[in-house]
């Protein structure tokens, strides 16, 4: 798997600082608001910004690496970097593979999209990304389930005829909305327990300095102000 290093987000290790090397942060770079490439190549976005001001509150220094989703905890696990941030939900499954921060989000909705109004969500054929909450609970509906590497062709699947609606993160699926011929379906869809940092289990070291950054973050009213700035979901 090809990375690609993007610069580095925080100030140096300082000498009372366990950890010598740098803190490799892992994100997909598709998925805006949270994470996306920008004209300069860079990662950009609300966790982009997160990510270097908890790099710079814990201390470390950091860089960004660029993972696709569906192999984004298998290259966490195998050391290809040392963090995940990358709007990933905290969920028992997920859990027992890597270890989480506390939420740097709350549990926002995820919604249904499609050309119209009238589609059949149980019965139909439904697209979502690959590996996510949301392909699982297409499962479970009992329709039929079509997956895709990236957000952007769950939403061409739509669009071409191939899918008869997408379910996502609704906070992603706004901004298409509004851009596009898609229309919100049914009622939003409750998922997960909020997004965090997903980290190998042998790291609580690491773990524990980044949860203990977003505490400061949401104590000082700092994190809302940055999930408001975003558009992410619901404050703290």
């Amino acid at each position: 798997m090809k990375s690609i290093l993007l610069g580095t987000a925080a100030l140096a290790l300082t000498a009372g600082v366990a950890l010598a090397d740098t803190v490799r942060l892992g994100t997909e770079g598709a998925y805006p608001p949270y994470n996306f490439i920008n004209d300069k190549g860079e990662v950009d976005g609300f966790e982009r910004e997160l990510g270097d001001e908890l790099c710079k509150r814990a201390e470390l220094t950091c860089e960004w690496v660029t993972n696709d989703w569906d192999s984004i905890i298998p290259n966490l696990t195998s050391g290809n970097y040392d963090a995940i941030i990358a709007g990933m939900s905290i969920t028992e499954e997920r859990e027992e593979v890597v270890d989480f921060t506390q939420g740097y989000t709350p549990p926002s909705p995820s919604a249904y999209a499609a050309m119209s109004s009238d589609v059949d969500l149980t019965g139909g054929i439904i697209a979502a990304q690959t590996a996510t909450i949301q392909a699982n609970h297409v499962v479970d509906t009992g329709a039929t389930l079509v997956e895709y590497p990236t957000p952007d062709e769950t939403i061409a699947a739509v669009k071409s005829g191939e899918a008869d609606a997408v379910l996502a993160d609704k906070d992603y699926l706004e901004p298409e909305v509004e851009a596009s011929d898609l229309v919100f379906v049914g009622d939003d869809v409750p998922l997960g327990g909020g997004i965090g940092m997903a980290f190998r289990e042998s790291d609580d070291e690491l773990r524990g300095k980044f949860d203990a950054a977003i505490t400061s973050m949401k104590e000082d009213g700092s994190l809302n102000e940055l999930i408001t700035k975003w558009e992410v979901g619901g404050t703290w």
